[in-house]
């Protein structure tokens, strides 16, 4: 039997949490682009499609979406909105599909195989029809829904359902099984998901655009040009044929923070203030979520736009700064002796989760110190408390409290507590 996929995907989530989050401010603008305000140096996140008839994009520079469009209403993103409006989404989806992926914060995979007889066997897209129904009403957000037989199907349908310049919003649209390669047909060779930039560029050099054009080469055609595996790779994509496969939960890989800073920083006193900053705040959503993590990443950002990063995995798992921070110190000083440029970003990540709940491992024979002590987990718990009861601002390191007269707090490079 063929299986029976959809996906679900937020229509311009971002701005539609920024606008509920700010109905008199967010909420009244038409052209609405989030992810910084208009001075920021970030890039954006989501923008309206009013925003997007005139040229903005996600992953875009702010400073050249309001060249485009200089009337347009920047906002900064409202993460924590946005990852609670995700979590709405899911449970509502959850109710409907036995298997949910999420495969983004905005978009979830729904393996509906099995629920034929539980929806008295209606049609796939009047099922998909009322799952979007739903999700408004309850969480209050549009989505538009794709389906088909297999991901690759689901993940271009549902492009034809979204909104946009030029286009009947439909909201939902399901491939028929069968029709699956007269679908894919339709498309340019660039919109397949996989088919990259580089990929494309060498596509378009053979003369083949649109997938039509590459359904005209045999296999060892695009085997010879591209390589066997993308060859093949790309023989059955053309094809609609994909994986079919919708996994359920799948287990975090990382928690992390970064920040882009409004002007380039070049001291290394300041970078270690906005370090300590990142890494409070990440370790306390790896205790928030109850996991533990063995590998600390640096990531630098500099003025040019070169991205670099550094690791270190650790012998014990751990979730306190005590026993982050000193990594993370490490981590940046060798990134900053490889290339002492101005940076534009900072981040830090933490990997290789586990539980939270194992035992602290410690040392044999009076040798070293354990990396992280039992006191240690306790203190950071005991702070997490306090913060949860008082505030997030309620206890802090003295580094990161702002000198009288309010100045900016992540640009003291004396430390003073």
């Amino acid at each position: 039997m063929a299986h029976r996929i959809l996906l679900a995907d937020c229509d311009a989530m971002f701005c539609a949490v920024a606008r509920r989050e700010d109905p008199e401010g967010a909420g009244r603008a038409a052209v609405l682009v989030v992810g910084g305000h208009r001075q920021s140096r970030g890039v954006v996140c989501s923008a309206s499609y009013e925003a997007r008839a005139f040229g903005i994009r996600s992953g875009m520079p702010i400073a050249r979406a309001a060249q485009l469009c200089p009337h347009a209403t920047f906002v900064p993103v409202p993460r924590q909105a946005c990852s609670a409006a995700s979590r709405e989404v899911r449970q509502v989806l959850e109710d409907w599909a036995p298997v949910v992926e999420p495969a983004s914060i905005d978009e979830f995979y729904l393996g509906m195989d099995g629920t034929e007889a539980l929806y008295r066997h209606e049609p796939l897209g009047r099922t998909a029809a009322r799952i979007r129904d739903d999700v408004m009403t309850r969480a209050g957000l549009p989505v538009s829904i794709g389906g088909g037989t297999n991901r690759l199907v689901a993940k271009l349908a549902v492009r034809r359902a979204k909104p946009g310049p030029g286009r009947e919003a439909r909201g939902v649209h399901v491939v028929p099984e069968g029709e699956e390669a007269e679908f894919v047909a339709g498309f340019d060779l660039a919109a397949l998901p996989g088919v990259g930039p580089r990929l494309t560029a060498d596509l378009h050099r053979k003369g083949l655009v649109r997938v039509t054009d590459a359904l005209a080469c045999e296999r060892w055609t695009l085997e010879e040009w591209l390589g066997v595996r993308t060859g093949r790779w790309l023989y059955d994509r053309i094809r609609g044929r994909a994986g079919s496969v919708v996994q359920g939960r799948q287990e975090r890989k990382s928690v992390s923070h970064e920040r882009t800073f409004a002007e380039d920083i070049e001291a290394d006193a300041v970078l270690e203030v906005e370090l300590l900053r990142l890494t409070g705040q990440v370790c306390r959503d790896l205790r928030r979520a109850g996991l533990t993590a063995r590998t600390v990443t640096v990531k630098l950002r500099d003025f040019d736009f070169s991205t670099r990063g550094a690791s270190r995995t650790l012998p014990a798992p751990v979730s306190s700064d005590r026993a982050v921070l000193p990594v993370a110190r490490e981590l940046l000083d060798r990134l900053r002796r490889q290339r002492r440029r101005p940076v534009r970003l900072l981040g830090v990540a933490l990997s290789q989760l586990g539980a939270g709940d194992g035992p602290t491992q410690f040392t044999l024979f009076g040798g070293p110190p354990a990396v992280e002590s039992a006191t240690d987990r306790t203190v950071a718990a005991t702070m997490d408390r306090i913060r949860q009861r008082f505030g997030p601002e309620a206890i802090r390191s003295g580094r990161l409290v702002p000198p009288p007269g309010g100045a900016d707090e992540g640009a003291r490079p004396d430390g003073a507590s």
